[in-house]
Parts: structure tokens; C-alpha cells; sequence
């Protein structure tokens, strides 16, 4: 049963600020509601100081999505059915309009926002890997500063970040990948529809007269919270693509993963499907651009 609490659906965002600011650890910002729902329903420890919610679902200004230069920014309260369907994101972002169309269902999709799915910072936020490879930067706000700064920056461990008290997201800045780039994102769950993710991965890469010349990996679900493997693409970088390279890579990807998380109960079917996934993943992106380049 969902306690009794105040409920306040500013008009501007400077009313949400002033809000967040005279409520002290307080208030909590609503949208589409898809997680803080159902944790007051389920009498969640972290909702548990939550005294008031501000509804901010109807502010235009949380709902664009625009491109500038080679910039696309996506406001806050994008919900993600409408980032799945956008064609700026299909055309320029296509993994995270891929990610978009897989969570939950589609009455989930038309209401939960892009920023509510990695503010809550669950493990199994789908949209959390893609935003990474994409290397998505964060607008923050609050009564008394502006900042901006790297998505995984903000991500500090299981539903937990480094928002203050009297912060909100405003938006999400990600650069246009260049043209010479491909990328796929891959999610397991333990059905094929409203699945909650046991495993997600991002794959971003550039090759060149069969060389590595970028690449961006990122995982979700089977870490304890969206990571980025930079020290596995510094090492891929420069390499002559070949079978024997992905195996070391599939296999490095895996070992990695278990420094995040330490042995568990999970790690022995997890680490083989992970490793096996990666390895089809770029395998696939080399077939495609040996197709593109012939």
C-alpha cells in the first residue's frame, strides 16, 4: 500500500528547484513513476524519507529532443517509446533506440523517461550501456549551481548516484558518432518480453584497413551497476582484426567482469553467455564492415 504524501506538479523548473532545495532529502522527483511506484508499494528502504513527489511529466522543456551541430540533447522527461520511434535517435543513436525498444512493455515504454531508468540506477537499466558507449555527458541542476559532467561520473554503486538532495537531470548531451562507426546492443533476459535484463551489452566500433582504430564496450545487469571496460579498449585499439583477437577480447571482457563482481552463484553460466555474446557481436560488426567496404 502506497503511504499518504504531498504531491506537487510545478509549473516551471525553477518551481522544482525551490522545491527540491526547502525539502532536505524530502522530496522526490516523479515522471513516469515506472520505479518509485512500485518501491513504496514494496515499502522500499529508499523511499522510505520520501515525504513529498514533484511531478514533473508535463514540462515541455524535460521532452525535446534536438540536434545541434553534432550534438544530439534529449531532455530529461523523454519517455522511452518516444526515443525508440525518434528518427534522430534511430538514425544517429541507433543502440540506444534499440535498448529503448526492448524495456518492459510497451505501457512501461510510453511512461518511463530515459533519465528516471539511470537516476535510479538499478543494475538492469537497459539504457545505461548504450548511453555510455555513446558517451553521454549529464545536465544537472539545482536552486544554487549548473553543472555538467560524464554520465558514468554520476553513477556510484546499485541504486545509488552522486545527485545532491536539491539536484535534477535535466538532459542528456551525447556527440553524433561518426559515419565510419558501427554498433550493436544485446540484451538477455528470462523471457523474450517485459523482461527484466540479466545481461546487456553495448558494442561500439571503427575499423579500418582491418585495424581496430576505436572501440567502446559497455556492460549492464551482469555488473553491479552500467561500467564501461576502458582498459580492454585500449588494449583492442591498433590490433589486426582476426577470429584469435575476439576470443582474447571475449575472453579479457569476461575476466574483467569478474573483478567487478567477484565469484557468485550467477558467474558460471553468466561468464560463458557474456563472453560468447561478445564474440558474435563484433564478429557481426566486422561482417558488416567488410559488406560496407566491398
Amino acid at each position: 500500500m502506497i503511504p499518504a504524501i504531498d504531491f506537487h506538479r510545478p509549473e516551471t523548473i525553477e518551481d522544482v528547484l525551490e522545491l527540491l532545495a526547502e525539502n532536505n532529502n524530502k522530496a522526490k522527483i516523479i515522471a513516469g513513476g515506472t520505479d518509485i511506484i512500485p518501491g513504496f508499494q514494496q515499502r522500499a528502504a529508499r523511499f522510505q524519507t520520501i515525504k513529498k513527489l514533484i511531478d514533473v511529466s508535463h514540462l515541455r522543456t524535460l521532452k525535446k529532443i534536438e540536434k545541434q551541430d553534432q550534438t544530439i540533447t534529449i531532455g530529461a522527461g523523454v519517455t522511452f517509446s518516444e526515443l525508440a520511434n525518434h528518427l534522430l535517435i534511430k538514425h544517429h543513436l541507433p543502440l540506444l533506440a534499440k535498448a529503448a525498444s526492448s524495456i518492459g512493455s510497451v505501457q512501461i515504454r510510453n511512461r518511463a523517461t530515459i533519465a528516471g531508468n539511470f537516476v535510479n540506477n538499478a543494475p538492469c537499466a537497459d539504457s545505461v550501456p548504450p548511453l555510455l558507449v555513446y558517451d553521454a555527458k549529464i545536465k544537472v541542476l539545482s536552486s544554487r549551481s549548473e553543472r555538467q559532467f560524464s554520465l558514468e561520473n554520476l553513477l556510484v554503486k546499485g541504486y545509488q548516484t552522486n545527485l545532491t538532495p536539491d539536484e535534477m537531470v535535466t538532459q542528456i548531451i551525447l556527440p553524433i558518432p561518426s559515419q565510419h562507426y558501427q554498433g550493436d546492443f544485446y540484451k538477455l533476459g528470462r523471457r523474450r518480453g517485459v523482461a527484466i535484463s540479466r545481461i546487456t551489452l553495448a558494442l561500439l566500433l571503427k575499423i579500418e584497413h582491418a585495424v581496430i582504430k576505436d572501440i567502446r564496450i559497455a556492460s549492464g545487469a551482469v555488473t553491479p551497476i552500467g561500467v564501461r571496460f576502458y582498459e580492454l579498449e585500449k588494449y583492442c585499439i591498433g590490433k589486426p582484426i582476426s577470429d584469435a583477437l575476439f576470443k582474447i577480447m571475449a575472453q579479457k571482457l569476461g575476466e574483467r567482469i569478474l573483478e567487478f563482481t567477484g565469484l557468485r552463484w550467477s558467474s558460471a553460466y553468466k561468464l560463458p553467455v557474456v563472453q560468447q555474446m561478445f564474440f558474435q557481436l563484433i564478429s557481426n560488426l566486422n561482417e558488416n564492415f567488410n559488406d560496407v567496404n566491398n
